[in-house]
């Protein structure tokens, strides 16, 4: 099978050279390999699979003879250049939030709607990171009894926000520790021994558009009807690497009730989702188990006191990967497997 030429966009930054990692891991096929970013961080060297490469400055000729573009640059860049990549017969995987709502765009978790990708015309949207660790536990259930209602309340990490924020933990924690002033930039609030119930702005219904994105996007990717209720709290917690969801699913019972039990079952038996859920020896996931790998961790499964037919449920991952790089590579690897790309990909433009 002929290897396409692949590209990654904004390979420089925190999610990019995680793309670069799991590239690698996951021995993605490919031919070429080059490195893009903006100006400012173009002519870095980056050391891939035993070899240095210059990191170039995208410009419109960096996607001639490019097959795949995994990009993570920025909702700015990717409505720049995704049009520019497409049109030269690239596949431009995105990460922003810049395209996940286009009707024309499918919005995709590897492992939960691939065969969404067949109708991509160029374009293919990553999921925001929080909706991305849920969709794998939410899509196994929801196939058993369909959704009825969801409530999740996400405590998301700092390096969701990038490495500034990530840098702004630390330096913030060290002043506090010792006492001294410290004036934080990318939060509304001292994110140091401290939670923050705003994650992006404000919309007009008071919900915020980190909430707003786990509702439209969890109706997109799942298909649920655009009445469904979902409500959601967005939440950031002092923590580097890792979001953690509780969630509250009630069930339309099409095939029965749901219990714990099965599904516990059913999410032992899932793509993608590792179950740890012994509470009486005080097992279950924390953001330190999911660090570095790549499960999305479920525990906590227990009855819903709220719904007659429902349950709650803890599940904790590793955002940059499940909620951004790795899935980006998994859907880079499903278009491979799927040749969706080259002639194609053309033919959808």
């Amino acid at each position: 099978m002929k290897k396409p030429n692949i590209a990654i966009l904004g390979a420089t930054g925190v999610v990019g050279r995680e793309i670069l990692k799991i590239t690698d891991e996951l021995k993605l096929p490919y031919e070429n390999i080059k490195f893009l970013s903006s100006a400012r961080s173009a002519g870095q060297e980056i050391e891939f699979q035993g070899n240095k490469h210059t990191v170039e400055e995208c410009t419109p000729e960096s996607f001639e003879g490019v097959d795949i573009v995994m990009a993570s640059a920025g909702g700015g860049t990717s409505v720049k250049f995704a049009p520019e990549a497409v049109k030269r017969g690239a596949v431009f995987i995105d990460n922003s939030s810049a395209f996940r709502m286009d009707e024309d765009v499918p919005l995709v978790i590897a492992g939960v709607n691939d065969e969404d990708l067949r109708r991509h015309k160029g374009i293919i949207a990553n999921p925001n990171c929080s909706t991305s660790q849920l969709m794998l536990v939410l899509k196994p259930l929801h196939e058993k009894a369909k959704i009825k209602r969801l409530i999740v309340s996400t405590y998301q990490s700092v390096s969701g926000a990038g490495i500034a924020a990530i840098n702004e933990l630390r330096d913030d924690t060290a002043a506090n520790l010792a006492g001294k002033p410290f004036t934080n930039q990318c939060f509304k609030k001292p994110i140091s021994f401290n939670v923050i119930p705003q994650i992006d702005v404000f919309c007009e219904n008071g919900y915020t558009k980190e909430e707003m994105k786990v509702d439209l996007e969890t109706k997109k990717i799942l298909h649920l009807d655009a009445a469904t209720p979902i409500s959601c709290t967005a939440v950031r917690v002092p923590v580097y690497v890792g979001h953690s969801e509780a969630v509250d699913i009630e069930f339309e019972g099409v095939n029965g009730e749901m219990t714990p039990e099965i599904a516990r079952e059913i999410l032992k038996n899932a793509f993608g989702v590792e179950v740890i859920d012994n509470p009486d020896n005080f097992e279950y996931p924390t953001t330190r188990d999911a660090a570095g790998v790549d499960p999305v961790f479920a525990g906590r499964i227990r009855k819903c006191n709220a719904f007659d037919n429902g349950i709650s449920l803890w599940c904790v991952a590793d955002n940059l990967r499940i909620g951004a790089a790795l899935n980006t590579v998994r859907i880079a690897q499903k278009v491979i497997e799927m040749q969706l790309w080259g002639n194609l990909a053309a033919a959808h433009k």
